[in-house]
């Protein structure tokens, strides 16, 4: 099982990214896929997470109308399309393998296979 996250960079305040997260060594439409971020000192908050078959997208208060989370069934890859960034979207983002459902997709304990990181920095 991999997951390679790619697309992290610096952006200005109300610029927007899209992170993209490849998935590779298990049926991708099995498994729900989430982001999560870390901060600098802070722990890691569940950002977003996908469905792949499905659909069902669920998202942080913090991101709602901001970020949405498509996905390429036939790439095995879902993206992380954030808009409208802030300096307090500054974190690594994660991609994982796991799910949750609605209640629990944001808990680090329902995914088994992480991604290696990528950092995302707003400037101000």
């Amino acid at each position: 099982v991999q997951l390679v996250e790619s697309g992290g960079g610096l952006v200005q305040s109300g610029g927007s990214l899209r992170l993209s997260c490849a998935a590779s060594g298990f049926t991708f439409d099995d498994y729900a896929i989430g982001w999560f971020r870390q901060a600098p000192g802070k722990e890691r908050e569940g950002v977003s997470c996908i469905d792949p078959s499905g659909g069902s997208t669920y998202y942080a208060d913090s991101v709602k109308g901001r970020f949405t989370v498509p996905s390429n069934n036939a790439k095995n890859t879902v993206y992380l399309q954030m808009n409208s960034l802030k300096p307090e979207d500054t974190a690594v983002y994660y991609c994982a393998r796991g799910g949750g459902g609605e209640y629990f997709w944001g808990s680090e304990w329902e995914y088994d296979y992480w991604g290696q990181g990528t950092q995302v920095t707003v400037s101000s």
